[in-house]
């Protein structure tokens, strides 16, 4: 492992590629501390974040903390995820752009365009909820007193709407614009490494909290350690996982003679929706939250809405009402472990490129039975994958709820930095990675990280 390190910064290419990439993933962490414009610094460093609260939480935990530190990353590289997914759902149900795809790279290069645009859209609404939270903590809101006064400073508050809304969007395209940088003279993919950084950004001080603040045993975080070690194992198995299905060609004419083509597989990914799931089905169960919230503020103090609250909280004192959201939540994985897989698979297009280049599945016809067998292959491997999904999102809220550590402290932060999709996207962003470093290596006759086998990049 040592000698592979040190062949890395033999290759002057490699080596900076890689001093290329550290250097623009700092450029992003000192962004994360650089507030807006009229946000004053001093009480910023007073808010602390918890994971558990909802969208807030998920988004200030992929934004590396720059959410609640009001920085011009406040929103970080989500809005172009978000992006990116509703374009994907789009080319599904509008066929020009699925033709647009198929065009080579200048299909690829418009689509890629009208992502940004989306982009920008999205960041100038998400930016005024950013806002509209800041106006909120300085100066409260309806019956709400503020939260932290003279969080906006006064003499600003007149033209804070549009400086804001400047600031974090250019935040945004500027995040952007260096994740291209990364891909294209890094290492890595650029957009994955700065949510891998910014989720990595939050561990040294979760891990000092949770040593010095925290009432935790040296048990617990003994158990704690083992558990995120298991974790890990688990989801490097998750995102390795694969189904081969053994593919045969005919008999083809290669100038004068007639060869037999070589036998080839289809892998299909026990995970093949990835992180989509969760996201879905985290945003989804806050919907129902929002609007309950909502209500409530509106509705006077009814009892009634502090009990239907309660069953979408994971961490209810009464056990049916965890056990409630915890079936719900763990549905709408599946649900959407399924729907996405269906979205980036259609058998009856895979089945007829088959038959069109003479492949086969032995044993199978081809047509519809080749069409039936992979819809079967498809249903089989994924409600495994979607249950360990689910299992996965709900590890972080089993642990803080057996190990009796606060979602807010530094065991709680460090546990949902070791859960659900964080923990997908760590895993599956440092494979990637070091399958293309692996390849650098043995491109120019060096040893890989692995001596026996090369590292199984992401299908």
């Amino acid at each position: 492992m040592f000698q592979t390190i040190a062949n890395i910064f033999r290759i002057p290419e490699l080596r900076s590629k890689i001093f290329f990439t550290i250097g623009m993933l700092l450029l992003f962490r000192m962004g994360t501390h650089v507030s807006i414009p009229g946000i004053n610094s001093l009480i910023v460093t007073g808010i602390t974040a918890d994971p558990s609260e909802g969208f807030l939480g998920m988004v200030d935990l992929f934004a590396g903390g720059a959410l609640l530190k009001f920085s011009i990353f406040a929103l970080g590289i989500m809005p172009y995820i978000s992006s990116s997914i509703i374009m994907q759902l789009v080319m599904v149900l509008i066929p020009s752009l699925q033709k647009m795809q198929k065009e080579g790279e200048e299909g690829r290069k418009k689509i890629q365009q009208y992502t940004k645009y989306g982009t920008l859209i999205l960041c100038a609404v998400q930016s005024l909820a950013v806002i509209q939270l800041a106006n909120s903590w300085s100066t409260g809101s309806g019956n709400s007193p503020a939260k932290y006064p003279g969080l906006i400073n006064p003499s600003v508050e007149a033209y804070f709407l549009p400086l804001a809304m400047l600031s974090i969007t250019t935040g945004t395209v500027l995040l952007i614009w260096l994740g291209e940088q990364i891909t294209e003279r890094g290492i890595g993919n650029g957009i994955s490494l700065i949510i891998f950084a910014g989720i990595i950004g939050r561990m040294p001080e979760a891990l000092i909290s949770m040593f010095t603040s925290d009432t935790s045993d040296a048990l617990s975080v003994l158990i704690l350690l083992i558990i995120f070690i298991l974790l890990i194992a688990l989801t490097v198995i998750l995102t390795q996982g694969v189904r081969r299905v053994p593919l045969n060609y005919g008999k083809q004419m290669v100038g004068r003679k007639m060869v037999q083509a070589r036998s080839q597989s289809i892998p299909f990914k026990v995970n093949s929706a990835n992180v989509m799931p969760i996201i879905f089905a985290s945003s989804l169960i806050l919907f129902p939250q929002t609007i309950i919230q909502w209500l409530s503020s509106k509705g006077g103090q009814w009892a009634g809405w502090a009990v239907i609250m309660d069953y979408f909280n994971p961490f209810s004192q009464i056990w049916y009402h965890a056990l409630f959201y915890f079936v719900i939540y763990t549905s709408l994985i599946i649900f959407f472990a399924y729907f996405y897989t269906a979205i980036q698979f259609n058998p009856q297009e895979l089945a007829d490129n088959l038959k069109k280049y003479g492949g086969f599945i032995p044993g199978v016809r081809p047509g519809s039975q080749t069409k039936e067998m992979i819809e079967k292959i498809l249903n089989r491997i994924t409600l495994p994958g979607a249950l360990f999904l689910a299992g996965l999102a709900l590890a972080p809220y089993l642990i803080i709820k057996f190990l009796n550590l606060g979602s807010n402290t530094g065991g709680g932060t460090l546990v949902y930095t070791f859960g659900g999709t964080s923990l997908l996207i760590m895993v599956g962003v440092a494979l990637e990675t070091l399958k293309q470093i692996e390849a650098q290596l043995l491109m120019r006759n060096y040893e890989g990280f692995m001596k026996k086998t090369k590292i199984k990049g992401r299908a």
